[in-house]
């Protein structure tokens, strides 16, 4: 029962902390300058309109706001007309018109970069946010709080960002996340501007530290919240304050320092007409007088706390007092007053259900007449007439309530009975439960005895297995040297033997360039020198002015110049027994694209893999790459040549060759000299060829050959 108290207590100071910095919002949105499309006569009446808010002319304020959202036009007034009429739903706890008020402000107030647009973007968040708190949907609030946080830092409002982290905080402390709602409202305490900011995060640091047991540190809050608000003269908050501390007194069993807590706050209350708190520390001290087991004075202050709370009109505090003055007339064997408190209870408890329907009731109403103005006359007459149906169907309920109370005065009297049934039971299982406990107790001891022994016989043991792990330590460090002393001789013979492989290569090298050497000379001798000197007795022919003479020596010439170019093609093997391979290729490409206009690209994968590929195949691709380079300066009028070389894991080697240039029709194109060269050189190496291209859309070669295994791969 105390608990339940202490939380109706924290719950009631987090919603006054809440309503608090939604007023100081409300105030500086007044000071808003005007604007350059605003005019100033709605503008001072919306502030007219926030004055009475302010000063608790609230009632005014409303009819005031409520009538000029009917008349206003510009942007600035319908804006905050809503905003006001939201904090004024807000503040009645009536929190789905509040939500409806706060979009209507959203939706005139559109989004843009002007920081006072901004402003009131935030003041509305702040409000969403309080809303779905006490609405209980806490990660709804979280999203509000954070969006405004978000505008709050986009244009340094310092004030709306710490209003925002505060009520940030409170919704995870209501969400159990206390570490993240410390560390935000430490983050408040930083706030110097605001004191009240200030003094409210220590207050709320201190009821976490309270609900987490640590009452060390909560009492060292409250006393810091205490100081800070002892300055600015703030009664309600030193109230809070003295409760809270009460409370946790409470909490450890320090009663007598609890009732002169209590005591305290009921004085500072009575000055300041502050009630339902000090209603509060009336029914506390009721509680703690119960446990010193004083029933007599508990029932003097729980008569006087009812009496209180049924000037204030509070039935859940009516309730807790008779539910604690029943458990009193018990605990004194009078049963004839606890029937009577039960009664009272179950009395108040059926007006709540019927207060509920009524608020309930209500609260549609006003939603309704929210909405019913804007409507035309004929869904009004349609509504009115689907009201009186409703309030029929409610008249039939209450008949129903009052037969259900009748119902259960009945079942009260049996209650009361079950009472004294159970008080009997309860003296046999307290006898039954002093006989478990010395029951429990021998066999605790007895289990002490062998937990003991099994503890000695386990340290036995555990020696020499200790000894056992010291010499299997020793030895994998032995044997962690000899394995390292072995990896040091595999590596000098990995070394040998690229060395010895090394040497292999430029042997064979070597013996490479001689057979090229006695390859060309043959070539120079038996073909270019025989063209040379069958041209030379052609000139030397008296018919030498013959045109058919002519066409054979140009037929002989152009023989020979095939022949020398073939040979110096068939040079390149010595470039590629020097270089990598890849950066053969790279090298031609950058120079083709420094010596024109074009711009080269070239990306190969693996590259290591593809450098060891076989000199033959490497001197076909090549032609083959020079082929379809020379195609692309000569016909297609490119700016861009793209080269991919990939070698697949079942050794393909895919070339990807790409232009774009103004392309061609390969159906209809006749196959040229240069196509045909690389068909069949293609052949030689079991390549194959697919050309894909289309007028004025560039040409695409992929060239696949197959059987590529590299010669040698060192990783």
């Amino acid at each position: 029962m105390i608990k339940l108290v202490l939380n109706c207590i924290r719950i009631s100071f987090i919603f006054w902390s809440t309503l608090v910095f939604c007023q100081i919002d409300s105030k500086k949105l007044t000071s808003v300058p005007e604007e350059i499309t605003l005019e100033s006569k709605e503008k001072k009446l919306i502030e007219d309109a926030f004055f009475l808010f302010n000063n608790k002319e609230v009632e005014k304020a409303y009819k005031s706001a409520h009538k000029l959202r009917k008349s206003l036009k510009t942007e600035y007034a319908l804006t905050n007309s809503n905003l006001l009429l939201a904090y004024y739903f807000k503040n009645k706890a009536l929190i789905d018109s509040s939500i409806f008020y706060v979009h209507q402000s959203l939706k005139f107030n559109k989004l843009s970069t002007d920081s006072l647009r901004a402003r009131g973007r935030s003041l509305a968040y702040n409000i969403l946010g309080i809303n779905y708190k006490n609405k209980g949907l806490p990660e709804e609030s979280k999203k509000w709080h954070l969006k405004g946080i978000e505008e709050a830092q986009k244009y340094n409002e310092e004030n709306l960002y710490y209003t925002h982290t505060h009520g940030l905080a409170l919704t995870y402390s209501e969400m159990g996340d206390y570490n993240k709602a410390l560390e935000l409202f430490k983050e408040c305490i930083q706030y110097e501007d605001d004191e009240e900011i200030v003094y409210g995060s220590y207050i709320n640091i201190g009821m976490i530290y309270s609900n987490l047991k640590d009452y060390e540190s909560s009492n060292m809050y409250f006393k810091k919240g205490r100081e800070l608000s002892g300055k600015q003269n703030n009664q309600q908050a030193l109230a809070i304050i003295l409760l809270n501390l009460a409370s946790n007194a409470q909490e450890q069993k320090k009663l007598d320092k609890a009732i002169e807590l209590y005591q305290k706050v009921i004085e500072i209350c009575n000055q300041i007409d502050l009630f339902n708190v000090g209603l509060l520390a009336k029914m506390n001290i009721g509680n703690v007088l119960i446990e010193k087991k004083n029933f007599k004075g508990a029932e003097i202050i729980y008569a006087t706390a009812l009496h209180d709370a049924k000037e204030l009109g509070l039935l859940s505090q009516q309730l807790n007092i008779f539910e604690n003055l029943k458990k009193i007339a018990i605990e004194q064997g009078n049963y004839k007053n606890a029937f009577l408190h039960i009664s009272e209870y179950f009395k108040v408890k059926d007006s709540i259900s019927i207060l509920q329907k009524n608020e309930e009731i209500n609260e549609l109403e006003i939603r309704y007449e929210t909405l019913r103005k804007e409507k035309e006359i004929k869904v009004l007459q349609i509504e009115n007439t689907n009201r009186k149906l409703e309030l029929a169907n409610q008249e039939k309920a209450i008949k129903n309530l009052m037969l259900q109370q009748e119902i259960k005065e009945k079942e009260n009297q049996n209650q009361i009975l079950a009472f004294q049934n159970t008080s009997e039971k309860s003296v046999n299982e307290i006898n039954l439960l002093k006989k478990d406990q010395e029951l429990q107790e021998a066999n605790l001891a007895r289990q002490k005895s062998i937990k003991n022994t099994i503890l000695y016989s386990f340290l036995i043991i555990l020696i020499p297995i200790i000894g056992l792990l010291v010499i299997y330590y020793q030895k994998l460090q032995t044997q962690s040297k000899l394995n390292i002393k072995e990896k040091e001789v595999n590596q000098q013979k990995i070394e040998t033997l690229l060395k010895d492989q090394e040497l292999e290569v430029i042997k064979a090298s070597i013996e490479g360039q001689d057979r090229e050497r006695e390859r060309i000379a043959q070539e120079l001798h038996d073909s270019i020198g025989g063209n040379l000197a069958a041209i030379k007795l052609q000139f030397n022919n008296p018919e030498i002015n013959n045109q058919k003479y002519i066409k054979t020596i140009n037929n002989q010439i152009d023989d020979t110049y095939e022949q020398v170019r073939n040979l110096s093609h068939n040079l390149i093997p010595k470039k590629f027994s020097k270089n990598n391979f890849c950066d053969i290729l790279e090298e031609y490409l950058n120079n083709i694209g420094n010596a024109s206009s074009l711009n080269t690209s070239f990306a190969v994968y693996p590259r290591k893999k593809i450098d060891y590929l076989k000199e033959n195949l490497q001197i076909e691709i090549f032609k083959v790459i020079q082929e379809l380079i020379t195609n692309t300066i000569k016909h297609a009028r490119a700016n861009f040549v793209e080269l991919h070389l990939n070698l697949t894991e079942n050794n393909t080697l895919s070339i990807l060759f790409e232009d774009d240039g103004i392309g061609f029709d390969p159906e209809r194109q006749s196959e040229g000299l240069g196509f045909a060269n690389i068909k069949s050189r293609l052949e030689k190496i079991s390549g194959s060829l697919i050309v894909d291209s289309h007028k004025g859309r560039g040409t695409i070669i992929n060239i696949e050959i197959t059987n590529t295994k590299p010669t040698i791969y060192e990783v």
